[in-house]
């Protein structure tokens, strides 16, 4: 594994502030209706994707995640700006403005979406990989998926296939403990999700994910087991999410009390008080850091806010193939 050094815990403090104080603008936004529809914000699993990059090879790896997908793509490579102004529903945006929040998406960075069916993408990892052992591309898929969605049938015919072909793909589920209000508890006879690899035989076991370093140790094995035609692993990254599963819930299936416990673990106060202890930096590089982070969030503020919306034609455009398809009743004006 590439050795985490003082550069390491300092950009994963910037990334993972930036990537916090970025879900934190979106939410401030949304309740001024300038972003609509569902939004999932990461707060509190910051650690799954600082720890996860700093594993995998960002010149070829892959990585496929569900509907909770802002900052994923931003540590991808995606400019942070066009991200935002997706979820704006602006033209600059990842797709033009028309995924919006669970839709992002960059072919040029590897990212191969957010999705908004539960475990739609289970499979969509799987057919990746697949295609990176058939071109023999020598890269591996991160497939993330939410503690709900390892309930789905898909799951099962996925790990089947990926094992029987030793497909090069890592499937990670980010256990925050509840399936949108569902704890893990109610939802099968174990809460240890990480087992359900052993019937196929697949390396599996569960991860800190509170911690970056716990999670690039694990990754770090699991992406070199892929790469080396081994097949896949399945890892239980047990986290929390600081905010409810989106902007309309209400979380009465938690307390506040529970909620402040995990705050106590944030992976963010758990890499500052290493570069603290450590001295890896002072306190007035630290406050400059916080302010290079606000700037970057309100540069991405503007560039949304002053993007222009897509055309309506490009809505159609990007539709229908087909000009004269017969099925439209009127062109748009």
């Amino acid at each position: 594994m590439k050795k985490i050094t003082k550069q390491t815990y300092l950009n994963w403090y910037e990334e993972m502030l930036f990537w916090r104080k970025f879900e934190d603008k979106l939410a401030q936004v949304y309740i001024q209706q300038k972003v609509r529809g569902f939004l999932h914000l990461y707060n509190g699993q910051e650690a799954i994707l600082a720890g996860s990059l700093h594993a995998m090879d960002l010149t070829k790896d892959k990585m496929i995640t569900a509907y909770r997908n802002h900052v994923q793509p931003i540590g991808m490579g995606v400019d942070p700006k066009r991200v935002m102004a997706e979820l704006y529903g602006k033209a600059t945006g990842t797709s033009q403005g028309l995924g919006g929040s669970m839709h992002i998406f960059s072919k040029e960075h590897r990212f191969f979406g957010g999705h908004g069916i539960v475990g739609g993408q289970i499979p969509l990892g799987a057919g990746i990989a697949f295609a990176d052992k058939y071109f023999k591309r020598d890269a591996v898929t991160l497939t993330f998926l939410g503690d709900g969605a390892a309930r789905q049938g898909s799951l099962h015919e996925t790990f089947n296939m990926a094992m029987l072909w030793k497909l090069p793909v890592v499937f990670c589920v980010e256990n925050n403990g509840y399936a949108m209000g569902t704890s893990v508890a109610r939802t099968a006879n174990h809460t240890d999700i990480w087992k359900l690899g052993l019937g196929y035989d697949m390396p599996c076991g569960p991860v800190d994910a509170m911690n970056p370093v716990k999670v690039a140790e694990a990754m770090d094995i699991a992406i070199k087991r892929a790469r080396k035609g081994d097949g896949p692993t399945f890892l239980e990254l047990k986290t929390y999410r600081y905010r409810g599963h989106s902007m309309s819930d209400a979380q009465l299936y938690r307390t506040k009390e529970e909620v402040s416990e995990y705050m106590k673990i944030d992976p963010i106060t758990q890499v500052l008080d290493v570069i603290n202890e450590k001295k890896y930096a002072t306190q007035k590089e630290i406050d400059t850091i916080d302010k290079r982070v606000k700037e970057r969030v309100a540069e991405c503020e503007k560039f949304a806010e002053e993007s222009p919306f897509p055309d309506k034609n490009v809505m159609y455009d990007v539709v229908y193939e087909q000009e004269n398809y017969p099925f439209i009743a009127h062109k748009p004006e």
